[in-house]
C-alpha cells in the first residue's frame, strides 16, 4: 500500500545537469526577456516585431525566468513541474513558428524567431534528457 510520502517522494528527481540546464534556461530567457523590454521600440523596424508582441513576450520571459530559477533552486527537483516546463517550451516553439505565418517579419525578423525558437527547443530537449537521466 502506497502513502502520500511514497508519492512524493517518486516525484522528486535530483540530477546536476538537469538543474543546471533549467538555470541556463532561466538565464537565457530572462536575458530575452529585457532585451525585448528595453528594446521593443527599436525591435518593430529592423525585425518587424511589433512592440505590444515584444513588450508581451518580454514580461512573460522574466517572469518565466523567475519561475524556473524557483524550479530549479534545489537540487531536488519536482518532476512534475519539470515536465510542464518542457511542455511550455514545446508550446513556445510552436507559438514561434505559428508567428512567422501570422506576422509580417522582415528577413532578419524570421531569422531572430527561427533562432530563439530552436534556442527554446534545444532546451526542452536537454530538459527532457536530464529527466531521463535524472534520478
Amino acid at each position: 500500500m502506497s502513502t502520500n510520502l511514497d508519492a512524493v517522494s517518486n516525484n522528486v528527481v535530483t540530477g546536476r545537469f538537469l538543474t543546471q540546464v533549467l538555470r541556463l534556461d532561466a538565464v537565457a530567457s530572462g536575458g530575452l526577456g529585457v532585451l525585448l523590454l528595453a528594446a521593443g521600440w527599436a525591435l518593430d523596424g529592423p525585425l518587424g516585431l511589433p512592440l505590444g508582441l515584444s513588450l508581451g513576450a518580454g514580461a512573460f520571459l522574466l517572469l518565466w525566468a523567475a519561475a524556473l530559477l524557483m524550479i530549479g533552486r534545489g537540487p531536488a527537483l519536482n518532476r512534475t513541474a519539470v515536465t510542464e516546463v518542457i511542455v511550455v517550451n514545446v508550446a513556445w516553439v510552436i507559438a514561434s513558428l505559428a508567428l512567422l505565418f501570422l506576422v509580417d517579419l522582415t528577413g532578419l525578423g524570421i531569422a531572430f524567431v527561427i533562432a530563439q525558437a530552436a534556442a527554446v527547443g534545444l532546451f526542452a530537449e536537454l530538459q527532457l534528457t536530464g529527466l531521463r537521466k535524472s534520478r
